[in-house]
């Protein structure tokens, strides 16, 4: 009993004490925006402003405004063919010429004149849905545009955010897969946080009924994309826009933005930058911030805004972390920073290869080439060379060395390789079949195991294979892309089935 009393008074006690504790506590209260109830800022100010309209990764200056005004955006429908990856070209649809789309600034509060013109060469209606909207449609009932028309509707801007534009014609997805997305920014009243740079890139899939970096013009495939089985999936509408020549820049000491968006049509995206952390994210392209995100989660149709400071120079791989996508369907951007080393936060040797594969390239042009000559019936042995010097620049020279010495006791050497020179077809079936179990090259033994490169086009293994066959000291040959069609189709026995 007088346990029982004395555990009584202990649990009363500490129950008591909790309480206590608990109302000392003070309660923090969020502020809230009061979305479009509050969004409303009276009728606009001034004289009307046209939209400054920026094709990306660029984006419009800030509003600088603390009034409402009106802002008059003209935007225009194009149906243009453009490359999606070297020698591929696909007809992409357009909001402004560019995948994504032109992207729009405005203010909380501003009343919005949207002129949407659909260019007189288009050959399909088109509309705009804008996520930014308080309306039935988002604008798209009020903005069915046949070609060499124009539509016009109003809208205020209720709400603060990072909004996903896109078509919403039918077939819906038809249209979104062929580029029809882009992005506005509602600044919030005070505007956003001042930063260094800001950047815009956008995430789509893409459904193709050729396959990955098969050459020539690709059509659209709408089984494809009713799989959900995406040929590729890319920043800013093609592979490489925002690699070599075309990276992102930045120095060390700055702050940088990222205003990052999902067309979709269907994939969700696990958006990273290998390499950083992102000091802010205002996840879902909302007004609340999260801090020191490693990914973040952009739903197709969605946005994100991410903050991050520039400690240590070098390339930063942008990629969908969902990483076959990255290295496999094209999902890989870089931002470069430059500046002064910084051992004391971060020391080592940089291999860009490692992360970039053929990308770490200041550009493929020579892969376009290659192709362009292939089409025509004049590809010669020089253009295969280059072609290929700059696939195995990605594809191969991490294991290989980009001197074609390998690493000893592991990956036999394909310079002066005399393994090689007994039979140059050995070079295109190990790339698509791989290799395992033992191999005497140059007189040392290796028992490693070589994968199968088989996600490559009969194009990439026929030029990797003559560069290889015409460098580092080995006797020349050629393969064409009929040859290696015709290994690939061919499994040795000792192929490897890739660990």
């Amino acid at each position: 009993m007088i346990a029982t009393a004395v555990a009584v008074l202990a649990v009363a006690g500490c129950s008591n004490r909790d309480t206590e504790a608990a109302a000392a506590t003070p309660v923090v209260h969020v502020a809230e925006t009061g979305g479009s109830l509050k969004g409303d800022f009276g009728p606009p100010q001034g004289k009307p402003i046209d939209a400054v309209l920026t094709s990306p990764p660029n984006v419009p200056p800030p509003t600088g405004r603390n009034y409402p005004a009106k802002v008059i955006v003209t935007l225009d429908v194009v149906e243009k063919e453009m490359p999606i990856s070297e020698g591929v070209t696909y007809t992409f649809w357009t909001f402004g010429g560019t995948v994504p789309g032109s992207f729009i600034r405005v203010r909380q509060g501003d009343t919005v004149v949207f002129h949407l013109r659909n260019m007189p060469d288009s050959k399909m209606p088109h509309n705009i849905d804008l996520h930014g909207v308080t309306g039935p449609g988002g604008g798209a009932a009020s903005s069915f545009t046949a070609p060499g028309h124009v539509s016009r509707f109003t809208f205020k801007a209720l709400n603060a955010g990072l909004f996903v534009y896109h078509c919403a014609t039918a077939p819906v997805g038809m249209h979104i897969a062929n580029g029809m997305y882009g992005l506005i920014l509602v600044e919030p009243p005070e505007g956003m946080p001042p930063v260094d740079r800001e950047y815009y890139v956008m995430q789509g899939d893409f459904y193709t009924t050729g396959k990955y970096r098969e050459k020539g013009h690709q059509n659209f495939d709408m089984q494809k994309g009713i799989d959900e089985n995406p040929t590729y999936v890319l920043f800013n509408g093609s592979e490489g826009a925002l690699t070599g020549d075309n990276a992102l820049k930045a120095n060390t000491g700055e702050n940088v933005r990222l205003y990052v968006g999902n067309g979709g049509p269907n994939l969700v995206s696990s958006f990273h930058v290998i390499g950083e952390i992102f000091d802010k994210v205002w996840f879902e392209g909302g007004t609340r911030f999260n801090e020191n995100v490693q990914t973040t989660l952009i739903p197709s149709g969605g946005a994100a805004i991410m903050d991050f400071h520039l400690e240590v120079p070098g390339s930063y791989v942008l990629v969908d972390h969902s990483i076959f996508r990255a290295f496999n369907k094209g999902a890989l951007a870089i931002l470069k920073a430059d500046g002064a080393e910084r051992p004391d936060i971060y020391t080592g040797k940089e291999v860009d290869a490692m992360y970039l594969g053929d990308r770490a390239a200041p550009n493929l042009a020579a892969v376009s080439t290659a192709a362009q000559s292939a089409k025509s019936g004049e590809l010669t042995v020089e253009e295969q060379v280059n072609a290929g010097q700059a696939l195995f620049a990605g594809t191969c020279s991490t294991c290989h060395q980009a001197n074609g010495e390998g690493m000893p006791g592991v990956f036999p050497p394909l310079a002066k390789s005399d393994y090689i020179a007994a039979d140059a077809k050995r070079v295109p079936q190990i790339i698509l079949h791989g290799l395992q179990g033992p191999v005497t090259v140059n007189g040392k033994d290796y028992n490693s195991i070589m994968p199968p490169m088989n996600q490559l086009t009969d194009d990439e293994v026929a030029n990797i294979s003559t560069y290889v066959l015409n460098s580092w000291g080995n006797k020349g040959g050629r393969v064409t892309k009929e040859e290696a069609a015709a290994i690939r189709k061919l499994k040795p026995a000792n192929a490897s089935e890739g660990h």
